[in-house]
């Protein structure tokens, strides 16, 4: 088995998943092709040595439709021998690329790939594709679906998270997002987007909020109790799955979960010769990926399984790893993987998360890979998880050590 290796990585700035958001007016082909062009150009890459680009995006429906990464391949300056293939592992369908692309070198098929994603939300919203999990009555109720806003409700009732620390977390990730910007310790990967003009339209991440603070909100609303208990009443379903509830404390909020946002990132991986023929010098090596199925109601609980697997397979310990990014789906996800593993706070998510800077769907498991990269080059520390929470109730996670 191939050893495989990150060459580089990028990502967009994130936009207001709006229609007034300033990226609103960029497709998901342009944005994609965006990152894809930037690899290319910072590596002087011979794109007809890419075996393929693998690339997700989760709405999968008009202009995220047909086969997005070809598309996203023939808008670029990429050579039209590089085929693309789009899919679709809801929340963490960014790092799942990137793990099928290294999984599919390690067998020996090609030398090298681009991995990532796209999701345009002011675009394209989310759910516009009408999926069955939530629409097909059947499934729905033989599954106890409930919609991912409840199920982060869920983990705080069924862990006993309250909205303090969730805020308190939500606070944080504001705090060291401005910070991780302040300081440049996104230079290396982020790209801005221009126009068709050449003239940029957004430099920096657009959600971020860094005024934030503990009374801010606490002014806001509980953003799912009114459709937990007053219509559909999904809490009532919860509680047929748990009945060991008592009730559902409802303490996520706008402030204390992801923000609906626009962007795209992209890995470039390979195998030791192509590093040797392009001349390019290795940043980490994928040491382990995994992927598992968890319980389709809480549905957000994936990460602390899909961690247990991959450092199981691996043989490694959770001392092995120095830093984390867990995806800040919403505060409860991270509570749940932190107490679960008992890891220090400081460890994870050290630059900030989708709180902060906003979880543009089939985006974000390549942006935050490629934050943990950049994490453990600054630092001079060596090994990362990167792990995301998905719709459905599944996990995925991805191990890489600094070369």
């Amino acid at each position: 088995m191939s050893d495989v290796y990150i060459y580089d990585a990028a990502r967009t700035v994130r936009g207001k998943g709006r229609k007034d958001g300033s990226l609103h007016e960029v497709t998901a082909a342009r944005l994609s092709a965006t990152v894809l062009n930037a690899i290319k150009a910072r590596n002087d890459l011979d794109t007809t040595a890419i075996e393929d680009v693998i690339w997700g995006n989760v709405t999968q429906i008009g202009e995220q439709g047909a086969c997005l990464a070809r598309t996203a391949v023939l808008a670029s300056d990429f050579a039209e021998s590089v085929p693309g293939v789009s899919i679709n592992r809801f929340c963490a369908s960014g790092l799942e690329a990137v793990n099928m692309a290294a999984n599919q070198l390690r067998g020996g098929a090609g030398m090298a790939y681009v991995a990532g994603g796209v999701e345009c939300m002011s675009r394209v919203p989310m759910g516009s594709d009408g999926g069955a999990i939530a629409v097909d009555p059947q499934i729905a109720m033989s599954n106890y679906f409930v919609p991912q806003g409840i199920s982060a409700d869920i983990i705080a009732s069924m862990y006993g998270y309250s909205r303090d620390h969730a805020d308190a977390m939500a606070v944080e990730s504001q705090k060291r997002a401005k910070r991780a910007w302040d300081e440049g310790r996104f230079d290396k990967t982020v790209v801005p987007v221009k126009d068709i003009n050449g003239l940029t339209i957004l430099d920096r991440d657009e959600y971020m909020r860094p005024e934030t603070d503990m009374q801010s909100l606490g002014a806001l609303k509980p953003s799912f109790k009114d459709m937990g208990e007053v219509m559909p009443g999904f809490d009532k379903v919860a509680l047929m799955k748990y009945p060991q509830l008592e009730r559902i404390e409802h303490i996520h909020h706008a402030g204390n979960s992801s923000g609906i946002v626009d962007g795209a990132a992209a890995v470039l991986i390979g195998n030791k010769e192509f590093g040797e023929k392009h001349g390019l010098k290795p940043r980490a090596r994928i040491r382990a990926t995994a992927k598992i199925g968890s319980d389709p109601t809480i549905m957000l609980t994936g990460p602390v399984p899909v961690t247990e697997k991959i450092l199981r397979e691996s043989g490694m310990s959770v001392d092995d790893i120095d830093l984390f990014e867990v995806n800040e789906a919403f505060a409860a996800v991270v509570m749940r993987f932190e107490e679960a593993f008992g890891v220090d706070h400081a460890k994870v998510n050290v630059n900030g998360g989708s709180i902060a800077m906003g979880h543009p769907l089939g985006a974000t498991g390549a942006m935050i890979l490629g934050a943990l990269l950049d994490e453990l080059e600054r630092s001079g520390k060596g090994t990362g998880l990167a792990t995301l929470c998905i719709g459905s109730g599944m996990g995925a996670a991805t191990i890489i050590e600094r070369v």
